[in-house]
């Protein structure tokens, strides 16, 4: 048992390292090539802060555990918000972004009720991908037209996150990249192994063992960012980096399972999991648009999402076998 927690915390451990050399890298070459921050910022940034919960969804699936890869998108979502938002706003209050209240948040919406109608039918096929897919490429294009009309770029806190990026030669930034999805692969491997094997001998489901433990080891690139920008002084980017992992969470990661090896869910990630993530979403939503509410996401709320996720984890072993 020892050897495979050990084996797990050095996958998550290498998963968000490498996660980390895999984006830098993406991040300098496309610098290099010449595209702009907006385009960096919406694509490679974005999407490379999901490679984890990308990546291990896909090995999950290969490997014959579609249900631990559904439970990771669903989980890292409800992470996301209850653990991630819940912690960083306790340590300090976020203010929601103009771009989040009228752009990303109305897209989150969306697209959890999507992901809601995909998984109504218990059944997440090869068309509940592709919708899922179209999903995503419509809300990236709509994005980046939102960008261009605002400012044909983007606030000046995310091009200080991007200009953090370290400056490397196109063939540095290769290799950094390569290494990095060649170590994010390995590591993605070697979690999933573990997580199923630590499932077996604790006589509980993949599904329960990826909406939590994998949920968030896959979820620490969002802490370790949202705490980072809020202790940088770039709060106002820290709840924008938690919507826009969500989104592309629900649509990109959650269509993978559904392309390689579609399944027959249980009602339970229907109602209870699919439930769970509809509340948390709702809530966040409730703290941004409520009547009298203000545009911070406060100490306070922070601690109601925090104790959301913390009830739902354990509901979710009480009711584990």
């Amino acid at each position: 048992m020892w050897l495979l927690i050990l084996a797990l915390v050095f996958g998550f451990t290498s998963l968000v390292w490498s996660s980390d050399r895999f984006v830098s890298g993406a991040a300098s070459t496309a610098k290099n090539f010449g595209l702009s921050p907006l385009l960096i910022g919406l694509t490679v940034v974005s999407i490379g802060t999901s490679a984890p919960e990308i990546l291990v969804s896909l090995t999950a699936s290969l490997e014959g555990a579609p249900i631990m890869a559904i439970g990771n998108a669903i989980g890292s979502n409800i992470a996301n918000i209850g653990l991630v938002l819940g912690i960083t706003a306790i340590v300090t209050p976020l203010p929601f972004a103009d771009s989040v209240l009228k752009q990303e948040l109305p897209w989150l919406i969306g697209a959890t009720i999507v992901a809601l109608i995909a998984l109504s039918n218990l059944y997440l096929g090869r068309m509940d991908g592709l919708m899922l897919l179209a999903g995503l490429s419509v809300i990236m294009y709509r994005l980046a037209q939102a960008q261009r009309r605002v400012a044909d770029s983007l606030s000046e806190s995310s091009q200080d996150e991007i200009h953090d990026l370290p400056d490397m030669s196109t063939m540095m930034g290769l290799v950094h990249m390569l290494s990095g999805l060649v170590i994010l692969l390995a590591s993605a491997q070697l979690l999933v192994w573990a997580a199923t094997e630590i499932a077996l001998l604790l006589g509980v489901s993949n599904l329960v063992i990826g909406l939590s433990i994998v949920a968030i080891g896959t979820s620490l690139p969002e802490l370790a960012a949202t705490i980072s920008a809020a202790l940088k002084g770039h709060s106002d980017i820290a709840i924008g980096t938690v919507v826009g992992s969500n989104i592309i969470n629900i649509l990109a990661v959650l269509s993978v399972p559904a392309l390689v090896h579609p399944i027959a869910l249980s009602e339970s990630v229907l109602w209870r999991d699919g439930s769970m993530l509809l509340a948390l979403t709702m809530l966040l939503v409730l703290f941004a648009y409520g009547i009298n509410s203000r545009r911070v996401l406060t100490r306070f709320e922070g601690s109601i999402l925090l104790l959301a996720w913390c009830g739902y984890n354990f509901l979710l072993y009480s009711h584990a076998g």
